[in-house]
């Protein structure tokens, strides 16, 4: 097997660091505090196993996995863990089985999920758990054992228990495959019954595209007619479009001199327009020179009067400052005198406060010191009162204790003396009951004669299990045989059936009758001969009434077919009307043959060969291999004679079949009874076996404990003695203690003394400090106010130089104002004659103005004449290049109906319109007919073609086509038949060997069940029992121990240490029975005692020296801890991140034994 050799984690929960964890051979112990992360490891193990499930991993999901980050530390984005595996024995599975060492990891990032790699080659995460199940390990074997686990193994059902015994066989795996096998089948069968769906499907559009494409040929001709017809309207359309055209272009040459004419009146016209239109710019200019300048002389007059109405409001602003400054100069002369009147009166009141402050050093210090005498008087008598007090409260819990000691053994002297009685009597009725040495004589005779009927009725068992077993073989084999058998037949009615259906199709009645084809017998081999000798003609009527048919015809002697060949009617039979055409075809051996005669062929000969060559005497070749439809139709209905042929065989050999697997499964029946029969006596004669072993076990255990309960009450009646003598003792002592111990009454009335002189000194304390606290307070408040005196002071000296300072600004301010008034006097005079200067310029500008007006509107006046002329003679240019443009359309439009129906032309019939009479059959020498005429005729073609629907002209194609798919579709089949059964056969071979393997392992986990509950218990007895069904697959199992001392009985029933050892036992034989390279146990120590404990360690010491497997042990009981041969420590210094340290104590032990 292969070995697991170390352990790698790098960002695995709390191992954010790269972590080595070795597995070496012998017991590996893995240590540490709670929550330091030592469980982390085993998860890591079952992880990088293939573990699935988020749940199992203690996460919401599977990314919880990843380090997730600590104060210090950030989270990760990738965990991966990495198990080495040593497989030098080669043992790992095919695919993996290329090195002497595996590395299996196991990678998640987040947001992208986990992948597998063995050696950094991707693997799936199914070819990894097979490799550990194939193992015996895995991420849920029960090689990885927990206190969970063990407590669901105790807590299970007996068939949910049947894994263990499953994973003891080995078939963990088995059942897998098994499982896939199955889902295999389903899909198998799934997709055999879809296939058959679908040839039913084709099979029916099989014989709707022969229909199609007799309809199509129907098609091709009438489309030729409308092809004929199409041209000759085309044609007809084609001339009128040319007599239309050739008249617009006489009437656009008469359009054209008419323009010419009335072009040159339009330039007469403009050329008077543009003298009358020369003279108007320079009097528009001098208009808008005049205009300018009044413009002018007007803004400056507004600009005066607005200059005037400014003064006016500066003077009012001036004086109106002059009176707000003399106001302002008046307030800071008032703030200056509150300022000088303030700094006088803060003044006096701080001399009134210097004068108080006058020995208030002197009283602060006497009130300090006889604050401080009150002090010390009041901690001198509560320190001794607190002394006293100790004193008085000592003697008094010394008494109270004496007392209640004397009390409490008084107590416990009469409980004694009750049980000493007690005691006795229970040892005078013990003594009275007992077991006689007959019934336990009798007991061992009957478990005897018991156990000697079960193993009787256990060898019947086997014997008729084995006849049950070979009826079963019988059974199977003979229902193979039926099964292929009926297969057989059911592939030759449906091949049947379906050429009966598809050579009945043509027997259908049509318009055009029964093909001539249907009447045929052809020999086998020349189907496809014949049908590329005939082809379609094959599909003609012999009805003389149908519109395509063979008619009879005299019989004629035609010219003699080439030497080599031989005529095709030696080969078909059943119709004379063909006879003159099958004399007329030779069939020659191959196409080395046909090509050396085709040239000695008379007019209307060919040859055939039987591969499909066709040679005509005009030189038509067909090369062999080419599908014929009639070909293949005649070729199905000889595979037809031949089914029905062998079909009455094949029914015969299926009913043969049947009646065999009939009889085979009555023998199994018989077999099956018989070995329920032995099977029930069995059952009883284990029951009676049980049960006088019970019995026997019961009265041994019931004499044991007598026995035991006797010893037990001896001894505890001589310890009740002693301890009464140690109780009359320590009584004694107690009282003399009592007795000897002080009055605490003379303490108790010192104490009130000390507490009334206590008072007193604590309200002079309260007077005292109540003196000096108030003159602080008083001290305190006249400094504050100092203070404050200071502040008012160079606040009112800084408002007092403030308003000097303003009222210098103020003076200085009232000057300026004064001597801008004085600017502003003169102003008004200045503005009235500049006001009347202008008055006079206007005049003469607004009298210039006008006249140049005047000039302006005369000129414009005969403008708009010359306009009105030139465009009364554009108008009628425009009239004329109008009827210009609509004749210049009609040619255009005529030349662009010419093309359109050319382009139409070439596109429905792809050819010019010259070719359109030749195409259409018209004689040019006769008139041509009616254009209504020929639409008619062309209509009531296509009403023709439409009446037929629609038409796939790809029917043949597509026949062709259908047919060779459901040929692949048959293979297909038939392969899936051959898988379904290949399948069925390994089931039932996974099933029969996974019994077998199940049957063997039960007996040998049995056996070792029984050894290692009787090492962990020291004693006792217990086995294992099929329960539940008779198929062990579907068994369960079911646990019965008799731990030493009690009787036999059902897991559940037994305490919780019991249980524990008990689950143990089974899962070490389990494991003995079939080894895993590795063990791990997780903490199942915790619910033993130490002797359990010691047992458990022994056994497991035992077992690594015994075997291959290596043992990793998660454990707090130090007991376990010194039996481990070397310890690993997880410790989590950095709180989120853990550790792990080594010490290997073997070298440890060697080391201090050498030193």
């Amino acid at each position: 097997m292969v070995q697991f050799t170390r352990l790698r984690l790098t960002g695995f929960k709390s191992f954010v660091d790269p972590t080595d964890l070795h597995i070496e051979q012998g017991l590996t112990g893995v240590v540490g505090p709670n929550g330091c992360g030592k469980s982390n490891l085993v998860e890591a193990l079952k992880w990088v196993m293939g573990e699935s499930s988020a749940k199992q991993m203690r996460g919401g999901e599977m990314e919880d996995v990843i380090f997730g980050g600590t104060d210090n530390r950030p989270a990760r984005n990738i965990a991966e863990v990495v198990l080495s595996l040593d497989n030098q024995e080669r043992n790992a599975p095919a695919l993996l089985n290329d090195s002497d060492e595996l590395d299996v990891s196991r990678r998640i990032e987040r947001g992208r999920g986990s992948a597998y790699r063995v050696n950094g080659k991707d693997v799936r995460a199914r070819d990894v758990q097979l490799l550990f199940a194939d193992s015996a390990s895995g991420s849920r074997s029960t090689a990885l054992v927990s206190q969970g686990k063990i407590g669901a193994l105790i807590n299970a059902k007996p068939a949910q228990r049947r894994s263990l015994l499953e994973e003891a066989a080995g078939i963990s795996g088995l059942h897998s495959r098994r499982h896939e096998a199955e889902l295999r089948l389903k899909g198998a069968e799934e997709n055999l019954s879809r296939m058959e769906d679908i040839l039913v499907t084709l099979e029916a559009q099989l014989q709707g595209l022969r229909k199609q494409a007799r309809q199509a040929t129907r098609y091709r001709n009438i489309s030729d007619h409308i092809r004929r017809a199409e041209a000759s309207l085309f044609h007809l359309r084609w001339l009128a479009a040319l007599e239309t055209l050739d008249q617009a272009r006489k009437h656009l040459k008469q359009t054209e001199s008419a323009v010419a004419e009335m072009t040159a009146m339009a330039a007469a016209a403009v050329t008077k327009q543009a003298v009358t239109a020369d003279g108007l710019p320079q009097l528009r200019q001098a208009e808008a020179e005049a205009g300018a300048e009044l413009q002018h002389l007007t803004i400056t007059l507004r600009e005066l009067e607005a200059e005037a109405q400014r003064v006016v409001r500066a003077r009012e602003e001036g004086h109106a400052r002059l009176a707000q400054a003399d106001g302002d100069m008046e307030r800071e002369r008032i703030l200056a005198r509150d300022a000088e009147a303030a700094l006088v009166r803060l003044e006096e009141e701080r001399t009134e406060i210097e004068v108080a402050r006058a020995g208030e050093g002197e009283a602060r210090a006497t009130a300090a010191l006889d604050l401080a005498d009150a002090d010390r008087l009041v901690l001198e008598l509560d320190k001794a009162l607190h002394e006293l007090t100790d004193r008085v409260a000592g003697e008094e819990a010394q008494r109270t204790s004496l007392a209640r000691q004397v009390e409490d053994l008084a107590r416990q002297k009469t409980r004694l003396e009750n049980r000493a009685a007690e005691l006795k009597g229970q040892r005078q009725a013990l003594a009275a009951v007992g077991i006689s040495e007959a019934d336990l004589t009798a007991a061992e005779r009957d478990a005897e004669e018991a156990e000697a009927a079960a193993t009787t009725a256990r060898e019947e068992l086997e014997t008729v299990e084995t006849t049950r077993a070979s009826a079963e073989v019988a059974v199977r084999q003979a229902m193979d045989a039926q099964q292929e058998a009926q297969g057989a037949l059911n592939r030759i009615q449906a091949e049947s059936d379906a050429l009966r259906r598809l050579t009945e199709s043509g027997h259908e009645t049509s318009a055009d009758g029964v093909p001539v084809l249907d009447g045929l017998s052809v020999e086998p081999g020349y189907e496809t001969a014949l049908g590329a000798a005939l082809g379609e003609d094959l599909n003609a009527s012999t009805d003389g009434a149908a519109a395509i048919h063979w008619a009879e015809r005299p019989a004629v002697v035609g010219a003699a077919l080439p030497e080599g060949s031989k005529p095709l009617s030696l080969f078909v039979t059943g119709e004379s009307r063909l006879q003159a055409r099958l004399d007329q075809v030779g069939v020659v051996e191959d196409g080395t043959a046909g090509d050396r005669l085709a040239a000695t062929l008379h007019q209307g000969q060919r040859l055939v060969s039987r591969d499909g060559g066709l040679w005509r005497w005009d030189g038509l070749t067909v090369r062999p291999g080419a599908p014929v439809a009639e070909a293949i139709r005649l070729e199905q209905r000889n595979r037809l004679r031949d089914l029905e042929a062998g079909l009455d065989e094949a029914v015969k050999a299926a009913e043969q079949a049947r009646a065999s697997a009939d009889e085979a499964r009555e023998m199994a029946q018989r077999a099956m009874e018989g070995e329920r029969r032995a099977r029930d006596t069995q059952r009883e004669t284990d029951r009676a076996f049980s049960k006088a072993r019970d019995r026997r076990a019961d009265l041994r255990q019931k004499a044991a404990r007598a026995e035991s309960r006797l010893a037990a009450i001896d001894e505890t009646i001589a310890q009740v003695a002693i301890d009464l003598g140690d109780i009359e003792t320590d009584t004694d002592s107690a009282k003399q203690e009592l007795a000897t111990a002080a009055d605490p009454e003379a303490g108790r009335r010192e104490l009130g003394i000390l507490r009334e002189d206590l008072g007193e000194r604590r309200s002079a304390q309260i007077e005292a400090r109540g003196r000096h606290d108030s003159l602080v307070r008083e001290a305190e408040a006249r400094q504050r106010r100092l203070d404050d005196i200071a502040r008012e002071r160079d606040s009112w000296s800084q408002r007092q130089a403030g308003a000097d300072t303003r009222m210098a600004e103020l003076a200085e301010r009232r000057g300026a104002t004064e001597s801008a008034l004085k600017t502003l006097e003169t102003r008004p005079e200045e503005i009235a004659a500049q006001k009347e200067k202008l008055a006079a310029q206007l005049t003469v500008t607004e009298e210039k103005r006008k006249v140049a007006a005047d000039q302006l509107a005369e000129a414009e006046n005969k403008a708009r004449d010359a306009d009105r002329a030139l465009r009364e003679v554009e108008a009628e240019l425009a009239k004329a290049r109008e009827q210009q443009v609509r004749a210049e359309a009609a040619v255009a439009q005529g030349n662009e109906t010419c093309r359109s129906l050319a382009e139409r032309v070439v596109e429905k019939l792809d050819c010019r319109p010259d070719d359109l009479l030749d195409l259409s059959g018209m004689d040019e020498s006769k008139p041509l007919p009616d254009l209504a005429a020929v639409e008619g005729r062309l209509q009531r073609l296509l009403r023709e073609r439409d009446g037929m629907g629609p038409v796939n002209l790809r029917a043949e194609q597509e026949a062709e086509e259908l047919t060779e798919q459901m040929e692949t579709l048959e293979r297909e089949r038939e392969d899936l038949l051959a898988a379904i059964e290949k399948l069925r056969r390994g089931i039932a071979e996974l099933n029969r060997e996974g019994r077998q393997r199940l049957l063997a392992s039960f007996k040998e986990v049995d056996r070792h069940f029984q050894d290692l509950f009787i090492r962990l218990f020291g004693g006792g007895h217990a086995h294992l029992a099929l329960t539940e069904a008779d198929d062990p697959l579907e068994a369960g199992l079911e646990i019965m121990a008799s731990p030493p001392g009690k009787k036999l009985q059902n897991l559940s029933l037994l305490s919780g240490g019991e249980q524990a050892l008990t689950a143990l036992a089974l899962l070490f034989g389990v494991f003995l029975t079939n080894p895993a390279p590795i063990c791990v146990l997780d903490e199942v120590d915790a619910p033993l005692d130490d002797a359990n404990v010691d047992r458990v360690c022994s056994m497991l010491d035992e077992m690594a020296k015994q075997g291959t497997t290596r043992f990793l042990v998660v454990t707090h009981h130090r007991m376990t801890m010194a039996r481990m041969d070397r310890l690993f420590g997880v410790t989590m210094q950095e709180r989120g991140v853990s550790k792990l340290v080594s010490v290997d104590l073997q070298k440890a032990e060697a080391l201090r034994t050498a030193g």
